[in-house]
């Protein structure tokens, strides 16, 4: 059996210690390590890349404390709207949603999209029908809703009443959850998905079902997947800028995703971070933030997750074979 990992986000932003109770801050992290054991149990079963991130981001999709799916984002009409793509490293393959309103887990339409392969983006109703004839399971809108997005909501909108938007908690602005894998045969994945920010225009669409900007893989180079105001991640290519610095420069994996992330965000002023996976399971994760909700699992099995400044070592997983 080939080496296998995995990596998680499950967004960025300003993520004050004191802006969640620690046991707030736990139940986090055991949803990261949640995520996580998702794709490695594919990943050992001899699974593909592509359905690992797709398990590791429906626990993220359906968990209250990240923005997709369940406790979602609201748009300026109090709605959601969400988006999500998956990328095969293997093939080129890629598949998206964006605006959908009832897809459970748009991850899981994205994968269909690419599956049947006619279309790479679907959006809106057009995207919650094919993901309806998929046979996948759908919601009634309010299905998303949380108490917790519905304050956020309202803060942004006084934030933009006064002019303040600069000083919303990046956790109020945006977030994504996001998946990066490396399957027994070599073959690379990525997925992403997201509620977009509060308070968006309606029918915004940001970076994250846009493949090349916050989704990309390709075998033998990396996998990428972002996190951050997505305008920029569209405008600056960011998973594929990082790629083709791993390609064309020859650049580490670690070296290209900090000069992408930071170096050339700094002059935006922008928050984001990534998770890039490479061929041989090295591990890169780069925020310019306070924090960023992220994990991953070695080639070795062990699991470790993070919030802030630290990453703290979880357990070691099993390594089917080893």
């Amino acid at each position: 059996m080939g080496r296998i990992a995995i990596a998680i986000h499950g967004g960025c932003g300003v993520m004050t210690k004191t802006g969640m109770a620690e046991a707030e801050w736990a139940a986090a992290r055991d949803d990261l390590a949640r995520s996580l054991k998702a794709g490695w149990e594919v990943l050992t079963a001899g699974g593909t890349a592509v359905d690992a991130v797709e398990a590791a981001v429906v626990v993220m999709e359906d968990s209250p404390r990240f923005n997709a799916g369940y406790g979602a984002a609201l748009n300026a009409a109090s709605e959601h709207e969400l988006d999500a793509s998956i990328m095969n490293g293997a093939t080129l393959e890629a598949g998206g949603v964006c605006a959908v309103r009832r897809t459970r887990n748009p991850v899981k339409a994205a994968h269909a999209v690419m599956n049947v392969g006619d279309a790479v983006l679907l959006t809106g109703e057009a995207g919650d029908a094919f993901a309806e004839e998929a046979g996948l399971d759908m919601v009634a809108p309010g299905h998303f809703t949380t108490e917790r997005r519905i304050r956020a909501l309202a803060r942004m909108k006084e934030h933009k009443q006064r002019g303040t938007f600069l000083a919303a908690r990046e956790s109020d602005k945006h977030g994504t959850v996001g998946a990066v894998a490396l399957d027994a045969e070599g073959h690379l994945a990525a997925a992403t998905s997201t509620g977009g920010y509060n308070n968006k225009p309606v029918g915004r669409v940001g970076d994250s079902p846009i493949i090349g900007a916050g989704t990309y893989a390709r075998d033998g180079v990396c996998a990428v997947s972002g996190t951050g105001q997505g305008e920029y991640f569209m405008r600056l290519v960011i998973g594929h800028e990082i790629a083709s610095r791993v390609a064309y420069l020859a650049e580490p994996l670690e070296t290209a995703a900090a000069k992408v992330i930071v170096e050339g965000l700094e002059p935006y002023g922008i928050g984001g971070g990534c998770i890039a996976l490479d061929p041989q399971g090295n591990v890169a994760a780069p925020f310019n933030t306070d924090g960023m909700f992220r994990g991953w699992v070695t080639t070795d099995g062990d699991l470790y997750v993070g919030t802030h400044e630290d990453v703290m070592f979880v357990e070691r997983l099993e390594i089917a074979g080893g």
